[in-house]
């Protein structure tokens, strides 16, 4: 679609109000599914980052890595075994887990960002006892359940002009290292921020009131809301610990979330700036 310039300087006129919102706010984005699979759409998450915090927003991104740690097991003859959604986490795979997030994914993010134009620094929960965790279930093995966030690391290097990137392993308090649920790390990371906004990037187009139907979208709710939804079994499977990720964040302090739809190219944008969004947004109580 070619546009005029006179359109895009209409487009830029209109999203003017909601850059003046989020100018010097914490934006915290849950990074993973298919647009972390796929090498345009992730491209196009970068680009939507690095405009973000071109114009003054304080973006943290928290990713994930599944296939990643899927793969590189396999490579080594381990076969990956989950429990209720979680993957069983010997001594051995949470070393292979640290390679594969904190190592390959982080770093190829931090450099895309970086190609980018954006001033991106690596993390993990590791670094600076960020993400602090302990043994959720004897049954995962080394599965963290996170018991501490220690922002000052994050505020510090948003502070500093920087967009920290961080991947999901935290650290025990006897020195273990733990594989943690990226969204329940992004909930807890963008609590202890006290974040304006937390993105949750997904493969489907936000809560939809069928599973079935894929215009049954329900835009937006508010906590009580979201807890109905789980409640009355709306909300089934593996959208049910996403939306209690959302609760969860705005219990600890995060003024809104939104489920979105990743596959969609610059979605992040689209929710941000625009005032139709996309995706499920569930509101918090207003600051």
């Amino acid at each position: 679609m070619n546009f005029t310039n006179a359109e895009r300087a209409e487009v830029l006129a209109n999203a003017l109000p909601f850059i003046q919102k989020y100018r010097g706010e914490i934006v915290v984005v849950k990074y993973g599914g298919n647009a972390m699979t796929n090498e345009e759409l992730k491209l196009g998450v970068m680009e939507d980052i690095v405009l973000l915090h071109c114009i003054g927003v304080h973006v943290v991104l928290v990713h994930g890595g599944g296939p990643e740690i899927t793969q590189l097991l396999t490579a080594l003859g381990k076969k990956s075994e989950f429990v209720d959604g979680l993957r069983v986490t010997d001594k051995e795979s949470v070393e292979v887990v640290t390679m594969a997030l904190a190592g390959k994914v982080n770093k190829s993010l931090v450099n895309l960002l970086t190609q980018k134009g954006g001033n991106a620094v690596g993390l993990c929960g590791i670094d600076g006892s960020l993400i602090e965790a302990r043994v959720k279930d004897e049954r995962l093995g080394f599965v963290g359940e996170i018991t501490r966030v220690n922002e000052k690391v994050v505020k510090d290097l948003l502070n500093n002009g920087y967009i920290p990137v961080i991947s999901t392993v935290a650290r025990g308090e006897n020195g273990e290292t733990f594989n943690v649920n990226g969204d329940t790390a992004a909930a807890f990371v963008a609590g202890a921020l006290n974040a304006r906004r937390l993105v949750m990037m997904t493969d489907i187009s936000g809560v939809l009131r069928d599973k079935n139907d894929p215009t049954s979208l329900i835009c937006e709710t508010d906590l009580a809301g979201a807890r109905k939804l789980i409640e009355s079994g709306v909300v089934q499977g593996g959208m049910i610990p996403k939306v209690q990720c959302c609760i969860d964040a705005i219990e600890a302090g995060v003024q809104n979330v939104v489920i979105l739809d990743g596959r969609v190219k610059h979605s992040i944008l689209l929710e941000l700036l625009t005032n139709e969004g996309i995706g499920t947004l569930v509101r918090g109580v207003a600051k």
